[in-house]
């Protein structure tokens, strides 16, 4: 039985409107990007572990979702978030860090790092640092195993033109402190050097499956951007130029965080989850197959950050 919360823990961290702008410049909305529309679950957890009754946020149509029922995308959304349900023995445990919030008079999305927790007296006591990300593509549930964490994740939409840059509304409390911290429930926490830092991504790929499903990309545009300090207030309408082609060269390339990618899944066309091999950089004029685009708290991967770092976002849309 120990052995199956641990694996629970493990799990849990992991259209368009358009309007005139200046001249020769146009927005388009990301479908449900006003974050105005929401998805409600009502989701009860096993009584080994609590029972507790959790409410889970969705971006999609409005509508309320009582029971434990897989989530899948509603409404057209192309919007998948770090809040899932996990079943692994039959055993019900949710994480929760991505939430419905207020923005002028609306709605915005909030995504916050946190210590999810599993406490059954005399059997387990485990935490797991999860991030909040919010991503375009989907999230098959429930998640069973601990392979099936990266696995089911879907990350990308079909897509295929060329926008200038990305336009959002963002607002951001860092957490304090230098470091951050590591805690995967198998061992003690341990440090992280480096301050935690939310982060936004959009890479434009151009995907080719071969005859036996396997999937790999060559990168035709790239926008990547952290945020380390405490905002005064939200920050409206920034906008990030989308790099098109080989930018390692680029003064403001960082390998860290736009270089080629291999860890990504997405389905193939048997509907079997794969890595999403990168395996070069486009021609600057390449017209992509692909979209990928991230908000999340914490940048360092899964397990690292900072407990407190929120980011919200509000309004993302495309620029052309």
């Amino acid at each position: 039985m120990k052995k199956h919360f641990l694996t629970i823990c493990t799990l849990l961290l992991c259209c368009i409107g358009m309007k005139a702008q200046t001249a020769g410049e146009r927005e388009e909305l990301i479908k449900y990007g006003d974050m105005e529309h929401w998805v409600t679950r009502h989701i009860h957890e096993s009584a080994i572990i609590g029972g507790n009754d959790k409410t889970l946020y969705e971006i999609g149509p409005t509508k309320t979702i009582d029971g434990n029922t897989p989530y899948v995308n509603a409404g057209g959304s192309p919007w998948g978030t770090s809040n899932v349900m996990a079943k692994v023995a039959g055993i019900v445990k949710t994480n929760n860090c991505v939430y419905r919030d207020r923005h002028n008079g609306g709605h915005c999305v909030k995504m916050t790092t946190h210590v999810e927790s599993v406490k059954v007296l005399g059997l387990v006591n485990i935490s797991v640092l999860a991030a909040g990300s919010i991503f375009l593509g989907d999230m098959k549930e429930p998640i069973t195993g601990t392979k099936d964490g990266p696995k089911a994740l879907n990350w990308g939409i079909p897509f295929t033109r060329r926008p200038k840059a990305l336009r959002f509304d963002y607002r951001m409390k860092a957490a304090d402190g230098e470091s951050r911290i590591k805690m995967t429930g198998f061992s003690s926490k341990s440090t992280v050097p480096g301050r935690d830092y939310a982060i936004a991504i959009l890479l434009l790929q151009k995907r080719s499956e071969d005859a036996k499903g396997n999937i790999t990309a060559r990168r035709v545009g790239t926008m990547v951007v952290k945020y380390g300090k405490t905002t005064a207030g939200w920050k409206d309408n920034v906008t990030y130029e989308i790099l098109y082609g080989d930018i390692r060269k680029n003064h403001h390339y960082d390998a860290a965080t736009m270089g080629l990618r291999s860890t990504d899944y997405a389905r193939n066309s048997k509907g079997k989850s794969v890595p999403v091999v990168e395996t070069g950089w486009a021609a600057v004029n390449e017209t992509p197959t692909h979209l990928l685009l991230q908000f999340s708290s914490s940048h360092g991967g899964a397990y690292i950050g900072s407990p407190g770092n929120t980011l919200w976002v509000d309004n993302v849309r495309l620029v052309y």
